[in-house]
């Protein structure tokens, strides 16, 4: 069977990828395009590892059909802050230590960026259930939940 040309924006550049008709966006990121921070941990969106943005929309990128994508906007954790530049999620996660086996850690803060951009001002409730789709089986969570809500507290504060 032909492949498909894929055309979107990732990371805020075009990209131009040739896809087969089955491939998922998980595949044509990681095998297609080298982006391998998002992780496949279930095949059937119930880990999160897989977690990008899709206009701003966190999705499991491994349920969705990468032609699927063709002229949108997708953001992985490689776009999400740059080396020196940190995004104020990644720079609180190593200060709080939460990677241990750094599985989950892309779609966790995948997930947790969208929820601060749609939830400035999240309540703990609301980050755990922002989180609820990635699964930490080193059992992470306390650390999470800390640097998400210090990151809300922080930019309410620059907000003031």
């Amino acid at each position: 069977m032909a492949k498909l040309v894929l055309n979107c924006t990732v990371n805020g550049e075009s990209a131009e990828v040739l896809v087969q008709p089955w491939d998922t966006l998980l595949d044509a990121l990681r095998e297609r395009m080298g982006l391998t921070g998002p992780k496949e941990g279930c095949g059937t969106g119930d880990c999160g590892a897989c977690t990008v943005h899709l206009d701003g929309k966190p999705i499991a990128s491994c349920l969705l059909l990468a032609m699927q994508a063709r002229g949108h906007a997708v953001l992985t954790i490689e776009g999400l802050g740059r080396p020196g530049a940190l995004h104020p999620l990644q720079d609180a996660f190593v200060r709080h230590g939460v990677p241990q086996c750094g599985f989950c850690i892309p779609g966790v803060l995948m997930a947790a960026a969208a929820l601060l951009t749609e939830n400035p001002h999240p309540t703990e409730e609301e980050i755990r259930y922002g989180i609820a789709g990635n699964l930490c089986r080193c059992t992470g969570y306390t650390k999470m939940l800390a640097a998400i809500t210090e990151t809300a507290g922080a930019a309410a504060g620059r907000r003031s």
